[in-house]
């Protein structure tokens, strides 16, 4: 396992910058509702029956829209152990993605000063 804040490999090939928050969108599979939230770093947002901790939200320098990588810890309402820790990145949802039978949460895009 990873270190815990251990920088993606695609982002250490550029210098990068940390976004004041992230934009995150939720996906609730059984109704097909999809919802757009804004976490700030260091702050826990709700959407459906999840709460998301953003720890941080990392960009591209050069490119402030490219691609974002966010650390999130994703747990269900109520639950002790967390459904999700670590690095999404908002290029590739699958390759770290929640595993839950109900809701998807995907990366968009960090928020920039």
């Amino acid at each position: 396992m990873a270190a815990p804040f251990a920088v993606p490999l695609a982002a250490q090939e550029t210098a990068v910058e940390s976004g004041t928050g992230a934009v995150l969108r939720g996906l609730d599979k059984v109704n097909g509702e999809s919802r757009d939230i804004e976490i700030g770093r260091g702050e826990t947002g709700t959407v459906f029956g999840l709460d998301i901790a953003l720890s941080d939200c990392r960009y591209p320098a050069e490119n402030p829209t490219g691609d974002a990588f966010a650390y999130l810890t994703i747990w269900e309402r109520g639950a002790a152990q967390a459904a999700f820790e670590g690095w999404m990145i908002a290029s590739s949802p699958a390759l770290n993605a929640l595993d839950h039978s109900r809701y998807d949460i995907w990366v968009l895009r960090c928020i920039t000063p």
